[in-house]
């Protein structure tokens, strides 16, 4: 038997699970999953909270407790979320240790309301940072435009960060820099820079969902020998700029001082249409020095049947670049593209927090004590 996830791991991936939930930490699951499967990292969401916790009563306790000292529903959904985030770090502690805090890490959101407000979003991370107290945590910023100077700021001060709702090239080289501005701010401070990491999210399935609902809308032969290739070219043009950031004399300079690169991770890569490889988003992104997130269906294909040759993005820049210039050529255009699904993402996560509320609302008053 061929041990996939252990070949991905060996080619410089690591693997990220990208949802978690009180019960997927007290069945042991996740322990399990880190010790079978090769997970050594764990990404979450509004949405992946969301889901978990409207789902069975696990939270219950919890939930009652919060609900008789008459908590706010933000407040109750910060407890939750970072008692949950607390516990899964604990565990991926050895993995954070053994790898010298590259991995074993585990990722919560800043609330995506405050996407578009760059003080709020540092104020935010500066509170989830000090209340998850871990040193294996990171803080979610989205990329947006007001995301970029918090993300610098964060960093500065010290803050490990996810950069998350990455879609566009020129986006994710802003985001680099945001992140060397931020070591720069460091080290004025003389914070240690080792202790300082970064991973920067950068989503790929969303990208074919929506350049193959314009491909299909164009309905040509040369439309539909496009279908399926943007989000993987994208991703590896990526990589690209990811080489070129890392190796100009700028990094160098950070890097002697003890600072480390901040990875590309591959977020997004469920596979959305059932006509393509349900592994396609981690076999065609095989890269040293990257991560992939992947949701347990993913996980579990990868594992199953995933054919892991080495690296598949070494070599395939020009034809990547070929790809996306095809796609302009008719008319689809590229900038039109990533806006829309940056808009997206936000508006999906708000949305996703504005349910979490509802939910979460609707549990304090089903469990609160009754007067008296």
């Amino acid at each position: 038997m061929t041990d996939a996830l252990k070949r991905l791991s060996e080619e410089g991936v690591a693997i990220w699970l990208d949802d978690l939930s009180r019960k997927r930490i007290t069945s042991g699951n996740l322990a399990e999953l880190i010790d079978q499967q090769h997970v050594v990292g764990v990404t979450t969401n509004p949405t992946i909270f969301q889901k978990a916790i409207s789902q069975g009563d696990g939270y219950d306790q919890q939930l009652s407790d919060l609900a008789a000292r008459k908590v706010t529903v933000e407040e109750a959904i910060r407890m939750i979320t970072t008692a949950d985030v607390r516990d899964a770090a604990d565990i991926l502690r050895p993995v954070f240790d053994a790898t010298n805090g590259q991995d074993g890490r585990v990722s919560i959101e800043v609330d995506p309301r405050l996407a578009h407000n760059t003080k709020a979003t540092v104020a935010e991370a500066k509170q989830l940072a000090w209340l998850v107290d871990r040193p294996n945590t990171l803080i979610k910023i989205p990329a947006t435009q007001a995301g970029l100077p918090a993300i610098a700021e964060t960093i500065g001060l010290g803050i490990s960060v996810n950069v998350t709702l990455i879609f566009s090239l020129e986006r994710y080289r802003a985001v680099m820099d945001a992140y060397l501005t931020g070591l720069e701010k460091a080290k004025e401070r003389g914070l240690d820079l080792s202790k300082i990491h970064s991973v920067a999210s950068f989503f790929v399935s969303r990208v074919d969902t929506e350049i193959d609902k314009r491909l299909d809308g164009i309905g040509t032969d040369e439309a539909k020998a496009l279908r399926g290739k943007a989000a993987v070219a994208n991703a590896r043009l990526a990589y690209q700029a990811y080489e070129e950031v890392f190796s100009s004399d700028r990094w160098q300079a950070l890097e002697n001082a003890g600072a480390n690169k901040q990875r590309p991770l591959w977020a997004s890569t469920g596979v959305k249409d059932p006509a393509y490889p349900d592994t396609l988003y981690v076999t065609e992104l095989v890269a040293p020095n990257t991560v992939n997130t992947m949701p347990e269906a993913t996980l579990e294909a990868t594992d199953d049947h995933g054919e892991i040759t080495g690296d598949t993005i070494a070599g395939t820049y020009e034809q990547a670049r070929a790809d996306l210039d095809a796609l302009e050529r008719l008319g689809i255009s590229y900038d039109d593209v990533v806006q829309v699904l940056e808009d997206e993402g936000v508006e999906k996560f708000e949305a996703s927090w504005n349910d979490l509320l509802k939910s979460t609302q609707a549990e304090l008053e089903r469990l609160a004590p009754s007067e008296g």
